[in-house]
């Protein structure tokens, strides 16, 4: 198996998963606040299987959800990564750049710090054509860090959920693009977070 490739921000390390982050993770993912936009929060079972699903994804694609540490603070507050959509729509086949961090480092630009990072390696080391974000439209934190990272919406684009059964009130998601010309392409000005 390859090793995971390991991404370095300013504040933050995007890494492999450790034994170490299963504790914290399921503690994440158990939070109602963290999982408000999610039809419900998870099992430490469940968490754990996300987890390892994760580890086969890296396998399989060479990419994946890294685990995020900040530097010197804090050994784990989520992921944050690059991830194949994986049911079908009108945009798949497609990649997904997300992220889920503890409620205690919102705030602080990491989300945007280590999505800017994905993206990067998405574009430039995987040269990936174009690479989309979904929520629900509620979600204005998420819709904040997909409008930092230069990503751009499109009500037409917008799409009910398949996982989801019609008339869950999560089911309607917006969905973000952004191609591999935009981020090469950017001004001098442009930021990255």
């Amino acid at each position: 198996m390859k090793p995971v490739p390991t991404l370095r921000t300013a504040r933050l390390l995007l890494r492999q998963w450790r034994d170490s982050d299963s504790e914290p993770f399921a503690r994440l993912n158990a939070d109602p606040r963290v999982m408000e936009h999610f039809p419900s929060t998870l099992s430490r079972a469940r968490s754990d299987s996300l987890v390892e699903a994760n580890r086969v994804h890296f396998a399989a694609h060479g990419f994946g959800l890294w685990a995020v540490e900040v530097v010197d603070e804090s050994p784990f507050i989520g992921f944050v990564g690059l991830a194949v959509v994986r049911f079908d729509s009108h945009f798949t086949p497609a990649v997904e750049i997300g992220w889920r961090l503890a409620a205690a480092s919102w705030g602080r630009g990491f989300a945007s710090e280590a999505a800017a990072a994905a993206l990067r390696f998405g574009f430039e080391t995987l040269e990936l054509n174009e690479i989309v974000s979904l929520t629900v439209p509620r979600n204005q934190r998420s819709r904040g860090v997909m409008q930092r990272l230069g990503m751009q919406h499109s009500a037409a684009d917008d799409f009910d959920h398949p996982v989801l059964d019609s008339g869950h009130p999560l089911r309607r998601h917006v969905l973000y693009r952004l191609s591999r010309h935009q981020w090469l392409t950017r001004g001098p000005g442009a930021s990255n977070a």
